[in-house]
């Protein structure tokens, strides 16, 4: 049976690609065919090594932790929309001359759905980010008909964010398999298991704790969280 996830989040910066890697990681190591794309990424430069460029970026992660190279053939399957600047697909693409074409990023999604046991498409930023002039992240994982992985931090004020951004999600009918609360850097935020138990309790979504861990690859080092993939009804 395959099973298809899409990674979102309550914002950008929060820890999507962490989460994806790591699902994608344990997922191998349990034997399961795994595929997961990020089809769309910004803050990246054009020039004519594309593999020097992506180094460090979500991009490279996802394809460390499924084991595969990182060059033109493997970046161009895995994130094949690709823009300088730094924002919001919607800006970035108008930065660039350009206008996103919606009806591209679906059939890049539903090419690489079902072509393995589990599916995992990580989108950009927050799930009410823009995409076009009328299309949000959450027109996308509508479209796609695809449950998501919610993703937050545990920075203060997670919770209120968690919590709106679950309510709007639900608002638009778009399912919610769990929440991963991916541990926020610096020292100066409330505990993660109370973080965690206070947006379970408001949510009645199973929530899984994924710790911050240093250095490099910490995909390959997280704890198991492949419970935030389990269907709980």
């Amino acid at each position: 049976m395959t099973q298809n996830f899409f990674i979102t989040s309550t914002g950008t910066e929060i820890g999507k690609t962490m989460v994806t890697a790591t699902l994608g990681f344990q997922l191998r190591a349990t034997g399961s065919s795994v595929n997961a794309i990020k089809p769309i990424i910004s803050g990246i430069p054009a020039s004519k090594n594309l593999a020097e460029d992506m180094i460090g970026t979500d991009t490279a992660a996802i394809l460390d932790s499924l084991d595969l190279p990182l060059n033109r053939k493997e970046i161009d399957q895995t994130s094949p929309l690709r823009y300088k600047a730094p924002l919001a697909p919607s800006m970035a693409a108008k930065l660039e001359g350009k206008l996103l074409d919606y009806s591209e990023v679906l059939s890049i999604c539903r090419a690489a759905i079902n072509k393995n046991d589990t599916t995992l498409i990580e989108g950009v930023g927050g799930s009410f980010v823009p995409l076009t002039n009328d299309k949000l992240v959450a027109d996308w994982i509508a479209d796609l008909q695809i449950p998501s992985i919610l993703v937050a931090g545990s920075y203060l004020g997670t919770i209120s964010h968690t919590i709106a951004t679950v309510d709007a999600m639900r608002i638009r009918g778009l399912p919610i398999r769990s929440i991963v609360i991916s541990e926020s850097g610096g020292e100066d935020h409330p505990d993660l298991n109370e973080t965690a138990r206070e947006i379970r309790q408001h949510t009645n979504l199973r929530t899984v704790l994924l710790p911050r861990i240093n250095g490099d690859c910490p995909w390959r080092r997280a704890p198991n969280i492949l419970s935030a993939l389990e269907n709980s009804e």
